[in-house]
């Protein structure tokens, strides 16, 4: 950026300082979403509820369900954006 680019677009510098920060946000809060790691600690979690009796065989299932298909989910977006991009 030149020096009267920047002289000029002085006054938009909040707006690009907060812009950025946005940018920071989404992009840390994607890769805590596409992040496998805190499926499989519920997944081990709730193998020791189950063995511990602490929850019952059906209770289990609909919860691990839910969590592997999270978990393929992960995996089915880094495909698309390993192949994307």
């Amino acid at each position: 950026m030149g020096l009267i680019t920047g002289l000029l677009t002085f006054p938009l510098a909040p707006v690009r300082g907060t812009v950025w920060v946005l940018d920071q946000v989404v992009l840390a809060a994607e890769r805590e979403y596409d992040d496998p790691e805190p499926i499989r600690r519920e997944l081990a979690a709730l193998e020791r509820d189950l063995t511990s009796g602490r929850i019952g065989a059906e209770e289990f299932d609909r919860l691990e369900d839910r969590l592997l298909d999270r978990l393929e989910e992960i995996a089915a977006h880094r495909r698309h954006t390993w192949r994307n991009g």
